[in-house]
């Protein structure tokens, strides 16, 4: 027996009998052992709410504790706070069968994750376990906390190159650079996950990472066969926590899709998250912080919710090194209010917003995009000088429309009357078409010379018709 190199030698046999692998794998299974047992009792259970004694000193907000003996089922349960009383938990699951006086232990080992490459193309829960039926999941050596802190923001580097996400809508209209963050706002029913699936197939990213909150059950196995296809699932990590699972599991499932994009952002990949959505995610935290005993306040969401939402939003962006993630927040507009209170929130964090517009899905055209309702913040840095005036010019188009789009319906214009209404209506048709696009339409090489041969068609039309 001998050793050389930090590795342990057979001298008959001239071969390791520990490797580095071997080493490795003994290290992530320490890491993941608790020094001692920390255990408290259950004083009482409400609902997902208990609250257990024994635990005040070693315990912090966001760890998680085990429930139950040894050999029963496994319950999680999460630390939302403290009072006189003991320390408030809310459960992952059904709290059903807990007894006052159970054992109530803390298990550090569920407060981070261990992402992987091969992670690409599975379908995971909140707790990183797979759902697809397609085997165990590996786990890397490195653990990440579930509940990390955004990145230092004066360590951050700046927004990346323009980013081509493959959507025509907004390519032209709503550009959006590398590390971006936009928030997609649109009621139910008018396509919202039909366009963030264009999105996971046609951006022109590394890695996306899309997280399903909330989502009906049905929907979620449409969103994964149809609507994102095997091309985009392919490339892509999805987290699932569907509406009838326990709001813990719903907030879990999106910090946890921000963790995995992180990770995949800090190897110097270029990542796209897709949130879906903010609003269910929002939602989760109201019922998780009033069964902690906040008091209600806007609209029925306690003040923490609003402390929360930008913890989970400022993860997203570039990092600290060279890779970047752009993320896409969905956020549904509750009875089509733009301005009720966590559509309002998250806008004022964001670096732009994609309004889809209900009365463009019911003339039939998708994505449903409102370009004049839409913006980016990063669009004077994408444009080059021609390409920002021909947008100019036709943003100004559609707006004239809009503004004269009753008259024109009605019959009430008078046509010739207005130079810039006519040349507003003979170039409408052709903008329409140009942001119309099918799921599964490749994406177009350059739109802004279909858009610049649209405007001059129009333009030498209503030349043409002048006396």
């Amino acid at each position: 027996m001998g050793c050389a190199n930090g590795k342990v030698y057979s001298r008959k046999l001239c071969r390791p009998l520990v490797t580095e692998a071997d080493l490795q794998r003994l290290s992530s299974a320490l890491a993941d052992l608790e020094p001692r047992r920390l255990r408290g009792r259950v004083r009482a259970c409400l609902g997902q709410s208990l609250v257990a004694g024994g635990l005040h000193s070693f315990t912090a907000r966001g760890d998680i504790c085990r429930i139950g003996t040894d050999d029963g089922p496994l319950l999680l349960a999460e630390v939302v706070g403290f009072d006189d009383g003991g320390v408030r938990l809310v459960a992952y699951a059904d709290p059903a069968g807990v007894v006052r006086g159970a054992p109530v232990t803390l298990d550090r080992r569920w407060s981070a994750v261990r992402p992987h490459t091969s992670w690409q193309g599975r379908v995971i829960d909140a707790f990183a376990r797979p759902v697809d039926g397609l085997g165990p999941l590996p786990q890397g050596p490195e653990p990440r906390p579930l509940f990390a802190p955004p990145p230092d923001a004066l360590a951050r580097r700046p927004l990346g190159a323009r980013l081509r996400t493959g959507v025509r809508a907004l390519d032209l209209f709503v550009p959006c650079v590398e590390g971006q963050r936009l928030g997609l706002f649109a009621g139910s029913g008018v396509g919202k996950s039909t366009l963030l699936s264009m999105l996971a197939r046609h951006a022109e990213v590394d890695v996306v990472v899309v997280g399903l909150v909330g989502e009906r059950g049905r929907e979620v196995g449409e969103f994964l066969t149809h609507a994102l296809g095997p091309e985009g699932r392919q490339r892509a990590v999805v987290v699932v926590a569907t509406s009838d699972q326990p709001a813990m599991l719903r907030r879990r499932a999106a910090y946890l899709t921000l963790t995995v994009a992180e990770w995949f952002r800090d190897r110097g990949a270029r990542v796209l998250c897709l949130l879906d959505s903010i609003t269910r995610f929002a939602a989760a935290l109201r019922e998780i912080f009033l069964s902690a005993g906040e008091l209600p306040a806007t609209r029925g969401y306690p003040a923490s919710v609003f402390t929360e939402l930008p913890r989970l939003l400022e993860r997203a962006g570039p990092g600290t090194g060279t890779g970047t993630m752009t993320a896409v927040f969905s956020v549904l507009v509750e009875g089509d209010d733009p301005n009720e209170p966590i559509s309002d929130a998250v806008r004022g964090i964001l670096d732009g917003h994609v309004v889809l517009a209900r009365r463009i899905a019911e003339r039939g055209r998708f994505p449903a995009v409102d370009v004049l309702a839409s913006l980016s913040r990063a669009a004077p840095r994408c444009y080059a000088p021609d390409e920002r005036e021909l947008v100019a010019r036709a943003r100004a188009l559609l707006a004239t429309y809009e503004s004269m789009a009753e008259l024109v319906e009605m019959g009430a214009y008078e046509r010739g009357s207005n130079p810039e209404l006519e040349r507003a209506i003979a170039v409408r048709p052709a903008i329409e078409a140009l942001l119309a696009q099918a799921p599964d339409e490749p994406p177009t090489d350059d739109p802004f010379a279909r858009l610049a041969a649209a405007l001059a068609a129009a333009e030498a039309g209503t030349s043409g018709n002048r006396p």
